[in-house]
């Protein structure tokens, strides 16, 4: 009968927590959401690619090739190689997209295929992707060979705008949880914030007394994260520091710093929202996971889709895309300002939303 009684209590109070309830179910529900939104924009209709591939032998994997290129709907023009360098020397310039050169013997156990392409170049990447899974499903043993034409400073900063983005948004929002849950929720529910509320200093005052010197440290603990990640990349790829850093300027620079700045008192505003709906830091943290959750997904994005761009405008969204153009040199200076502006913003609006609920008593007192 004990063991019944304390199953009834447990299910009694879950299914009685309206806010428990959302905190088990929306994590699913965002999941589905956005990976349907960007799973819409990343098979969506595909824009035509004019390909062209220089092509030594093979005639037979180049033919099945240029079917799969027509059926996406794009051409492939193959090209004769009569000079192998001339021919790389056309994919630097963008004038084609890959050399695929196949040994005299190729389809002979022991034969080979080399494979010239850009990394960076992303019509060369996904056409050397397609014959790449071409090569795979013939089923012969043979050996392939690629080789990317771009230079290690041009392949780092590539590899760079893919990752950095995820994990400096990792390390902020760790960094801003870390500092705000227990600053917020955990005063809220010590009875400590009460007497703070109780004084007769303006409640937009408290509001920015706690954002400010919350998001002054996150942002030390952030950059200390991104400091130890930038430095460590290029050990990790295996390239020298001075090639993974060229080609970044001042402005670049100041840039990245602009963007990541401009996100870190925007997650501790929105965290000091959650702590301040919250009746304990163990209810804020659950909330704060499901916010945690959005934040990854939005970040891993752009590995995938290329947003246009409205998604300056969208929280999360617009740092990422941002760094990502920053990274590779494509981004305007437009482009940096409207995303810390909108950011700016929103955290403007959260502090006035955190100082609406700092006046609520039912919000901090449960009345």
């Amino acid at each position: 009968m004990k063991l019944s009684a304390l199953i009834r209590k447990e299910f009694h109070r879950f299914f009685h927590d309206p806010r428990l309830i959302v905190t088990i179910l929306l994590p699913g529900v965002i999941i589905f959401a956005l990976y349907t939104v960007f799973g819409s924009m990343l098979n969506g209709e595909a824009e035509a690619v004019d390909y062209k591939l220089y092509a030594s032998g093979g005639e037979e994997i180049v033919a099945v090739l240029q079917s799969a290129v027509e059926e996406s709907g794009s051409t492939l023009e193959v090209l004769p190689v009569t000079d192998a360098e001339e021919a790389r020397e056309a994919i630097r310039r963008g004038d084609a997209h890959a050399l695929v050169l196949f040994s005299e013997d190729f389809g002979q156990e022991g034969s080979g295929v080399e494979i010239w392409y850009d990394l960076v170049g992303e019509d060369s990447r996904n056409l050397y992707q397609l014959l790449s899974s071409v090569l795979q499903a013939v089923g012969m043993r043979f050996s392939v060979n690629a080789y990317s034409l771009s230079g290690a400073e041009e392949a780092g900063h590539s590899i760079l705008a893919e990752t950095l983005p995820f994990l400096v948004m990792s390390l902020v929002f760790s960094a801003c949880m870390s500092v705000t849950l227990e600053s917020v929720a955990g005063e809220k529910e010590r009875g400590t914030l009460a007497t703070i509320l109780a004084t007769s200093v303006p409640r937009h005052e408290i509001a920015l007394g706690k954002v400010v010197p919350l998001s002054c440290i996150a942002a030390i603990g952030a950059a200390s994260g991104f400091l130890g990640v930038i430095f460590s990349m290029p050990k990790l790829m295996g390239i020298s520091v001075e090639a993974f850093f060229s080609g970044f300027g001042a402005w670049s620079y100041f840039a990245l710093l602009l963007a990541i700045m401009s996100f870190v008192p925007l997650i501790v505003s929105a965290i000091a929202v959650i702590s301040a709906y919250s009746k304990s830091v163990k209810e804020a943290s659950a909330y704060t996971g499901v916010v945690m959750i959005v934040v990854m997904v939005l970040s891993l994005a752009s590995a995938f889709v290329t947003p246009g761009d409205w998604a300056l405008a969208v929280p999360v969204l617009n740092a990422v895309v941002v760094m990502g153009k920053i990274l590779t040199g494509a981004a305007a200076v437009w482009q940096t300002f409207v995303c810390v502006g909108a950011n700016l913003l929103y955290t403007v609006l959260l502090v006035f939303l955190i100082a609406k609920m700092f006046s609520s008593e039912r919000i901090m007192f449960g009345k």
